[in-house]
């Protein structure tokens, strides 16, 4: 279906994004591409849906020689390309979000009715379940994800590129969009899905390509591979699937959180909420996402207000008070959305790694001015200690893939030495080895005394890491459980109500 031939891609700061990549993906399969943030997998896929041009090499679709220089280019030929960060108006219906650009009817008359049908019976066939009518921003992430595929397959796409896909999917999502990839499987479609999870590319695959550096090190059947052996060939080492850590030795309540309500878009997010996180240990909230844990660390981090309830910090009452004095008292927060909360995207890597300190020393002076080569030493200590590739700090954060985005977040975060942590989704679209490294900082930074709030949507994770969990639905905590004897099932029926 695919044919990448010696593709080469250096982009403007020299960095060699893509070193001669060639790779071969066979028609009705579902081909996984994987390898460490700042590997060249999203550069080469871009480059096959026009998104970036190769400085060279060739790409053959369904075994002709073809030029894309553009995403129309891509359309044109039947391939289809869903981003990690949706492209969706959240005021526009899902109807509105998939015919954009290829419209219905005339320009005079658009044909909304035709539309709708349409889609319908295209979310039908594959059992997608979306409602055309629905507004982008009443839907679930998962819902959304679906309207991205639908808007890939409107236009008669016959190749699919998914980027991280799962990335903010819950369990039971990423079963049902298994699902659905399986039925366009066997329909026929060709899907390429760049991903982290390795114990995903062995549920859904049938080859893996594996990149590292900017080439292609692998090419195996996915029926002939473990988790260890891509892990291996990712990292270049042998990798822990798993996190190691010894009994938490609590001290103190750091947190204290008493009859705590927030409200939410839609009524009360976050309803009588009582917990208490020791300095020495990690607490897990797991959760369906939209379940009041954005609002809860955003009211901790005072990012929001609340509008009942007391938040205690070491004994003193902190309720409601700004995201800066927070902050000075030692508490620290690596948000969900890196994008939203956590770096200015514009902004160089050494701006970024003030952020929240920017007025104080060491970044500035007494006389009220930036210590610029005192940013750039701390900037360089952080690139260093947290792995983020490539460290040059005066490179825009934008020009950072996902999970080095995370890294620099991560680094600045634990520079301040806080003695409580915030942390949500902390490897969400991370790679193998950098999740490693992030699970060992965070169990670092407990046993040296923090106390710590972990948010994940990955249950796996949540439970490894957590010394206790709370389990969260519908803005009240229904229960609380020691990870090492309660099992993922019955976590499970607590996060859904079930029985």
């Amino acid at each position: 279906m695919l044919d990448l031939r010696n593709i080469t891609k250096v982009c403007p700061n020299g960095v060699v994004a893509n070193d001669n990549v060639s790779m071969h993906v066979k028609k009705g399969t579902i081909h996984a591409i994987v390898g460490e943030n700042g590997a060249g997998k999203s550069t080469i896929m871009r480059i096959a849906y026009g998104f970036y041009n190769a400085d060279s090499g060739e790409i053959l679709f369904e075994g002709k020689e073809v030029s894309i220089r553009n995403p129309n280019d891509a359309i044109a030929l039947g391939i289809g390309m869903v981003h990690q960060h949706f492209m969706l108006v959240d005021t526009m219906t899902a109807t509105e979000n998939i015919i954009l650009g290829a419209e219905t009817g005339s320009a005079a008359n658009l044909d909304l009715d035709k539309a709708n049908a349409d889609i319908l019976a295209l979310s039908n066939e594959l059992r997608l379940g979306v409602d055309p009518k629905a507004l982008i921003e009443d839907l679930s992430v998962g819902q959304q994800q679906r309207v991205e595929l639908l808007k890939a397959l409107y236009r008669n796409a016959e190749l699919l590129i998914l980027d991280e896909p799962t990335a903010v999917l819950t369990p039971q999502e990423v079963e049902e969009f298994f699902g659905i990839l399986r039925r366009m499987k066997e329909q026929g479609k060709t899907i390429i899905i760049i991903t982290h999870k390795l114990e995903e590319v062995l549920a859904i695959s049938d080859e893996v390509t594996v990149m590292r550096g900017g080439k292609v090190v692998g090419n195996v059947k996915t029926s002939e591979t473990t988790a260890k052996d891509l892990a291996r060939m990712i990292v270049g080492r042998d990798v822990l699937l798993r996190v190691e850590k010894t009994d938490a030795l609590p001290g103190s309540a750091a947190l204290e959180v008493k009859d705590l309500s927030v409200g939410g878009k839609h009524g009360v997010a976050v309803d009588g909420v009582s917990f208490d996180v020791r300095s020495g240990e990690i607490v897990g909230v797991a959760g369906i996402e939209g379940n009041g844990q954005t609002e809860l660390i955003e009211v901790l981090a005072g990012l929001a207000a609340a509008s009942s309830g007391k938040v205690y910090f070491e004994g003193k009452d902190i309720t409601n008070l700004s995201p800066r004095r927070i902050k000075e008292l030692g508490v620290a927060h690596i948000p969900e959305d890196r994008h939203k909360r956590g770096l200015l995207l514009n902004s160089d890597l050494a701006e970024n790694s003030i952020l929240g300190v920017h007025y104080r020393a060491p970044a500035a002076t007494g006389a009220g001015f930036l210590d610029n080569s005192a940013i750039q030493k701390r900037a360089k200590e952080i690139l260093e200690n947290f792995d983020v590739r490539p460290p040059i700090v005066d490179r825009p954060a934008k020009s950072l893939s996902g999970g080095n985005q995370q890294k620099l977040i991560i680094g600045r975060e634990f520079q301040l030495e806080p003695k409580l942590l915030l942390v949500s989704q902390p490897t969400r679209g991370v790679d193998i080895g950098a999740i490693e490294f992030i699970h060992r900082k965070l169990i670092a930074l407990r046993d040296a005394g923090c106390a710590v709030l972990l948010v994940s949507a990955e249950l796996e994770e949540v439970t490894a890491l957590a010394d206790r969990l709370l389990v969260i639905r519908k803005g009240k905590i229904v229960g609380e459980v020691d990870p090492k004897v309660t099992s993922t099932e019955e976590i499970g029926m607590l996060m859904t109500g079930g029985n």
